[in-house]
Order: C-alpha cells, then sequence, then structure tokens
C-alpha cells in the first residue's frame, strides 16, 4: 500500500471514530441581544475534539472552539462577571468582543501530539501538519497564522476546558475570503492533515 493511500485510510478510519454526533450551532454572525447561556455550556457546543491513530499509538488528539459571536459574547459576560465589571467598564468589553467578530475567523486549537517534535503549527508552511477552514463548497481557507497560545496552562484551562494536561494550545485565524457563517451557511469544517493522515471536524447549523 503506497504512503498516500494509507495516509487516505488513516483519515478514513479518523473520522469513523466518532461515536455521536456533536450540538448544533447556529452558524451565524449576528451579535445575541441576551445571554446565550452560560460560558461553560457555549464553549462546550462550539468545541470538537477528534483523535488520529496509527498503527501503534495515537498519532494526534484535536480539540477546537471555533470562537463565534455567540462565544465571544458568552466569554466577554464571563469575563465581565469574574473581574467584577460594570456600567461602562462592562459596555466597553462586551463592545470590544463585538468588534472582534468583524476580524479574522478564529480558532482555539489544543493538539497533543505522541511525538513532540510533530507538534509544530505555529512553524507556518514548515510545520509537519495542513491546518485548513473547508466552506460548504469544499474550498480550503488556509489560516492568516497560527500562533501558540503563550498564557500559563492553567488559565488557558480555565478558558477551555477540553485543554488536555499534554496539549499545546494555539490560536489559529482564518482570512475572510469567503463567508464561513451567515444565515444560508449549513456547515464549516476545520481539517488538519500530514503524510500520516489527517482529521476533520464540522460545525452543523440546525
Amino acid at each position: 500500500m503506497t504512503s498516500r493511500r494509507l495516509a487516505v485510510c488513516v483519515f478514513v478510519t479518523a473520522l469513523a471514530g466518532c461515536s455521536h454526533a456533536p450540538p448544533r450551532v447556529q452558524l451565524v454572525e449576528d451579535w445575541p441581544t441576551t445571554a446565550p447561556g452560560s460560558y461553560e455550556a457555549v464553549t462546550t457546543a462550539w468545541t470538537r475534539t477528534a483523535t488520529l491513530r496509527g498503527a501503534y499509538q495515537e498519532v494526534l488528539d484535536l480539540a477546537a472552539t471555533f470562537k463565534s459571536a455567540e462565544w465571544r459574547y458568552a466569554h466577554a459576560v464571563h469575563t465581565a462577571q469574574d473581574r467584577g465589571l460594570a456600567g461602562s467598564e462592562l459596555a466597553n468589553t462586551l463592545d470590544a468582543a463585538h468588534a472582534d467578530v468583524s476580524g479574522p475567523y478564529e480558532v482555539e486549537l489544543m493538539v497533543t501530539t505522541w511525538d513532540r517534535r510533530e507538534n509544530d503549527l505555529d512553524r507556518g508552511a514548515k510545520s509537519v501538519w495542513h491546518v485548513a477552514l473547508v466552506d460548504e463548497a469544499g474550498h480550503e481557507v488556509t489560516p492568516l497564522e497560527i500562533v501558540k497560545d503563550r498564557r500559563p496552562n492553567f488559565v488557558v484551562r480555565a478558558e477551555f476546558p477540553a485543554f488536555g494536561d499534554f496539549a499545546t494550545a494555539y490560536v489559529a485565524r482564518f482570512p475572510r475570503v469567503t463567508p464561513l457563517l451567515g444565515p444560508n451557511i449549513h456547515q464549516v469544517r476545520l481539517r488538519v492533515s500530514s503524510e500520516r493522515g489527517g482529521v476533520e471536524v464540522s460545525w452543523q447549523s440546525p
């Protein structure tokens, strides 16, 4: 079996390993007018996980949180509550989060690799991994940048409970070359692949 064919087989195996469907979410950028739910519940709804397994060991474990308008609103409210903000300070925090919605699409990536040398998503084109968002037509959108989230682990874990003990956290930013969210969008996918295979997760609308 060729290495390319083997990679495809591993990729398919990784996708088939999903045991249950993740929750559906509203794939829109409308700024919420009311609290969409607790921060923990919203973060869980917008987080997807996948595992790539090789012949003898786990190759990659991925958790990805899409920072949608709903997530940014919930995160801003959560931050304000933690800091005891009110009045104009609360309004400024929400306004800043709202402004972020019009920037690049952003996904928090939490990655664990069996070979730690392969945990190198921040190396750009030199990385072992190819990372892309995929629109409904199947077009890939490659990131503007992927940078390490250099905050202390306990801070990242408090914000993203899916952050594992041996994971490295990254922030991936994608350009708005095509609408990935909107009222007529039914699905957006994230693909992480290499010569050894790949994983794909998706966010789907109700």
